[in-house]
C-alpha cells in the first residue's frame, strides 16, 4: 500500500539549487532548505530552535525554474510529497527522507518578488494536426481545442474538420 504523505514548509535554502540532466532528458534540482522553529521565552522574547535540514527534488520546468530563479538564503516555500526510502551504506541499513516538489516558490513574508511567465518552446508540427477523432493531440501531447467553440478539434478520417454544430 502506497501512502501519500502531502507536505508543506517554509525555510531557506542552504545552497544554491543544484540543477542536472538525468539519462532520460529529464531536468532534476535538487535542493536544501531549513527550517528554524520559533520558541518564546518565558520572558516573552523570541529565539530560534534547531533547524530541521530538508531535501528536496523538483523535476522538469519547475526544476528549471527553481534553479535559475533561487539562490542561497532566499526563503522560500516549498509544497510536495514526502517521500521515505531505506538503503545500505558499509552493511548498515539507513533511512532517507526527500521531498518530491509540486510547487516552490518565494516565502513574501520576508520580501517582494516579480513573476515572469517561463517561455514555452513552440513546437513547430503544434500547428499542424495529423490525428483524428476526438483524441487528436499535439505533437507535445496537449490536446487540440477550438477556441471559439471551447470543444475538442474532430478530424474526419476523410480529411477535413467536423463541425459539432446542428444545423436545422
Amino acid at each position: 500500500m502506497n501512502t501519500k504523505i502531502l507536505i508543506t514548509i517554509a525555510g531557506n535554502l542552504v545552497a544554491d539549487p543544484e540543477l542536472t540532466i538525468g539519462e532520460s532528458g529529464t531536468p532534476h534540482a535538487k535542493l536544501r532548505v531549513a527550517v528554524n522553529q520559533r520558541i518564546q521565552n518565558p520572558d516573552g522574547t523570541w529565539r530560534d530552535g534547531e533547524p530541521v535540514f530538508h531535501n528536496v527534488s523538483a523535476f522538469r520546468m519547475l526544476a528549471e525554474n527553481a534553479a535559475s530563479s533561487l539562490k542561497k538564503g532566499d526563503p522560500v516555500m516549498v509544497s510536495g510529497e514526502l517521500e521515505f526510502r531505506a538503503y545500505d551504506k558499509d552493511g548498515e541499513r539507513r533511512e532517507a527522507r526527500r521531498i518530491i516538489a509540486d510547487t516552490i516558490g518565494p516565502d513574501l513574508r520576508f520580501g517582494t518578488a516579480t513573476y515572469q511567465r517561463a517561455a514555452r518552446p513552440v513546437v513547430e508540427s503544434e500547428a499542424v494536426v495529423e490525428a483524428t477523432g476526438p483524441e487528436a493531440t499535439t505533437a507535445t501531447g496537449w490536446p487540440v481545442y477550438n477556441v471559439s467553440t471551447k470543444g475538442p478539434v474532430v478530424t474526419s478520417p476523410f480529411g477535413g474538420v467536423l463541425t459539432n454544430d446542428m444545423t436545422m
